[in-house]
């Protein structure tokens, strides 16, 4: 396996925090192989339980030993003490970036055969959308509308990283993002509350399995608590302001539906948050995360973020710093040294307890113990290989690529390409660069392992239509990526203007002379993810000329998109016969994108963020509020449309569908009870296909006005070429509650309510009904 070399100080964010009990034959089981190790300090009798057991070990620890399990070190950086000493020396608690099954193995067997107290160490990772084999990108996955496809894929993910030691992840980013402009958007579910909240869910249980510690999976970690996807002009790690309204009825439902779900780690955010920086903010990792929601697991601080409450201006020194963090409710710090450098003063002085310090360790050590690490920390090392990049990840890759694309245009059904195409001009850069195709944060992933678009269309057209492939353009981002020297793009290899524009006239040649062009353009995946954020949504370099020149020419042109965020694509739907939105796919990327191009597979996804016609236009997600004139809401800006060039939860696809007979089982429903809203669904057309009957309700009158529309149901539904099947929604009346600004509570209130059933968030059909107390 590769080592990682990190770029310089502050790269990512990484983890997250712990809860779920393990059963109670697994604490016994994994105890009572604790007290058998040789040379263990602990010791059991049967049936004592977790907290028993860490309390034990916890009585037996020095300040540095109980510091140490509270630091976590990466190992891409330089390191003021070896490695193996810091484990022997009961100085860390987890390791951080390291892959190597062996070398994973050689230092845990210096933790727990060397060091006084013989406690494992904890690594992890970020296994952000596959590990070895990648998967599509997050919010490519939220596209899909399918919790199956998010829960399979990061299942998967586990697997391969668990094969080689990985312990921790530090994912799902559950963080609302409604500004395209932030890049890190590309790691979550978009913009939707209640959608983001089930594929939170669906991502924990494919990281974690059934509980802590199940066999060929690891710990996930909720990222990063909270609002971070709210910065202040989508600039990565700046301010958020958000309301205590949007906190809880926007920002906050992924957190608690990921820990509902039974998360064990949780992540603090960078930023400051209403003016208190999130890795200090007891507010929200004790008020909201403990008391509130009842969190039992593990927080981790994100990468150097306690350090930073200094910089920040909020703390006066590392001693302060290290305080306020552990007295807001931070277990572990990520990276810099401030607990080590800072608690022992701060525990003298007086600015935290000995009784806070030991409540952070002991969520340390149960979380070690509930993963089962006391009985078994090693991986066996000789199926590690065996377990990457399988056929089964492939197939499980290659599927999850296929469900995620939407269909954004397709005028006179020019996809799927038609028989009688001969000759395919493919252009574009990312037309053939394994590295862009899988994505940002494909950290263990190898290059070499990819399918190019160029590969696909290859394998899956000839010979019987020849694929003429060349670059047309080349992109570069302006600044560095602070993933350059881990994970780069290629760099341009056009030198001069005078190669430049010789290669842009040779692919508009290449278009002439060919059947129909296929235009593969988008961004470097060095433009998305952390400290990625653009100031403009524009197709970067000269794509949007190379477009605009082939369709010049009149042949049959598809835009096929690689991104992670929506693209200032105005000019394109007007003027470009297909275009379909392929995200960042991943490794089987290109076999995939040519299922979908060849009609081998038909696209059912749907977009998870509006998508605005420029960059002008953010944040303009769906659900908002009444206006004092609610009518024409289209028409806010006089020298343009407001409305979203496709509205939340749109996609086409090659077949077409009807959806008629909506029907509610009762004009009303008591709080705490579901309402059942059926539809009927039918394919109209000669192919099968999928469609997501999607489902939202607006309140018409409470202690607080609600946004117009809510998503609060759906269900993605295959169909066969003509069927038609009623689908039924179980609306669950307690996703109808909301945090009310003037009673500062959660709560159900009665009354009416609008409903409609359709395609995306425009839909039509509509019902009402009542909210009984």
């Amino acid at each position: 396996m590769r080592t990682h070399v990190a770029p310089a100080p502050k790269l990512f964010c990484a983890v997250s925090s712990f809860l779920l009990l393990a059963s109670p034959l697994l604490l016994s089981t994994s105890h009572a192989a604790y007290a058998q190790r040789p040379n263990s300090t602990v010791r059991a009798t049967s049936g004592q339980d977790g907290e028993a057991f860490v309390n034990s070990l916890l009585g037996k620890m020095t300040l540095e030993e109980k510091i140490g399990q509270m630091s976590q070190v990466a190992l891409n950086t330089k390191l003021d003490t070896p490695a193996d000493e810091m484990a022997r020396k009961g100085q860390v608690g987890s390791f951080l970036f390291l892959t190597d099954a062996a070398e994973i193995n050689r230092l845990q067997h210096v933790a727990v055969d060397q060091s006084r107290l013989h406690i494992p160490l904890l690594f992890g990772f970020d296994v952000i959308h596959g590990f070895r084999t990648i998967y599509p990108v997050p919010l490519a996955m939220a596209a899909s509308w399918d919790p199956a496809v998010a829960e399979r894929a990061q299942s998967m993910a586990a697997k391969e990283a668990s094969a080689t030691g990985v312990q921790w992840t530090f994912a799902p980013m559950v963080d609302i993002a409604r500004d395209p402009r932030w890049g890190r958007i590309m790691e979550g579910a978009g913009e939707d509350p209640f959608l983001g909240s089930r594929m939170a869910e669906a991502q924990v249980r494919g990281f974690q399995g059934d509980t802590l510690g199940a066999p060929d999976h690891i710990l996930a970690c909720v990222k990063h608590f909270a609002g971070y996807g709210a910065a202040l002009g989508g600039r990565d790690y700046e301010e958020s302001n958000i309301s205590d309204e949007q906190l809880w009825n926007v920002y906050f439902p992924p957190f608690e539906a990921a820990i509902h779900a039974g998360a064990g780690s949780l992540m603090s955010a960078y930023m400051d948050l209403n003016g208190v920086p999130a890795t200090g903010n007891r507010y929200l990792l004790h008020d909201v995360l403990r008391d509130d929601w009842k969190f039992q697991g593990l927080v981790v601080s994100d990468w150097e973020s306690v350090m930073n409450l200094t910089t920040h201006g909020f703390s006066r020194d590392a001693e302060d710093a290290a305080a306020r963090a552990v007295n807001a409710g931070v277990d572990m710090e990520m990276t810099s040294h401030t607990f080590r450098d800072g608690l022992p003063a701060a525990l003298h002085q007086g600015l935290v307890t000995q009784a806070t310090l030991d409540t952070a360790v002991r969520q340390v050590l149960l979380t070690k113990y509930r993963m089962g690490l006391f009985r078994n920390p090693y991986v066996d090392v000789s199926k590690t290989a065996s377990q990457m990049v399988t056929p089964e990840q492939r197939d499980a890759a290659r599927q999850a690529a296929t469900r995620a694309a939407v269909l954004l245009r397709n005028e006179g059904n020019l996809l799927p390409l038609s028989k009688q195409y001969k000759s395919i001009a493919l252009i574009g850069s990312l037309a053939d660069s394994k590295a862009d195709i899988m994505g940002s944060w494909s950290l263990a992933g190898h290059p070499s392992d990819s399918v190019t678009v160029l590969e696909g269309l290859k394998k899956r057209f000839s010979p019987g239509t020849q694929v003429e492939y060349t670059k047309g353009v080349e992109i570069e981002r302006e600044q560095t990526s602070i993933f350059d020297e881990q994970f780069s793009s290629p760099k341009p290899t056009l030198k001069t203007e005078a190669e430049r524009d010789a290669e842009f006239h040779h692919a508009i040649d290449l278009v002439r002379q060919s059947d129909v062009a296929v235009l593969v353009l988008g961004e470097l995946q060095s433009m998305s993810g952390e400290r990625a954020s653009r100031s403009s949504l524009d197709l970067p370099g000269k794509q949007e000329e190379l477009l605009e020149a082939a369709v010049a020419t009149g042949k049959p042109v598809v835009l096929v998109l690689l991104n992670a965020r929506p693209l200032d694509i105005s000019w394109a739907s007007q003027h470009v016969a297909a275009i379909l939105e392929a995200w960042y796919p991943g490794t089987e990327g290109g076999d995939a994108i040519a299922d979908l191009l060849s009609g081998d597979a038909n696209p059912g996804g749907k977009l998870p963020v509006a998508w605005p016609r420029s960059v002008g236009q953010i944040p303009i997600n769906y659900a908002r509020n009444l206006t004092q004139i609610p009518n024409d809401p289209d028409t806010r800006y006089w020298d343009g449309s407001s409305a979203p060039l496709y509205p939340f939860g749109y996609g086409l696809s090659y077949s077409s569908f009807s959806m008629t007979n909506l029907h509610l089982a009762s004009n009303s429903v008591h709080a705490g009870s579901k309402l059942e809203v059926s539809v009927d669904l039918q394919n109209t057309s000669s192919r099968d296909g999928d469609e997501v009957v999607q489902l939202y309700t607006h309140q018409r009158a409470g202690s607080a006005s609600r946004p117009v529309r809510e998503l609060k149901g759906f269900r993605r539904v295959t169909l066969k070429a003509g069927e038609k099947r009623t689908v039924t929604l179980a609306l669950d009346t307690h996703d109808l509650g909301f945090w009310s600004p003037q009673t500062h509570h959660w709560s159900m209130e009665p009354g009416a309510f609008d409903l409609w059933v359709g395609h995306d968030s425009s839909a039509s059909d509509h019902a009402s009904f009542t909210l009984q107390p």
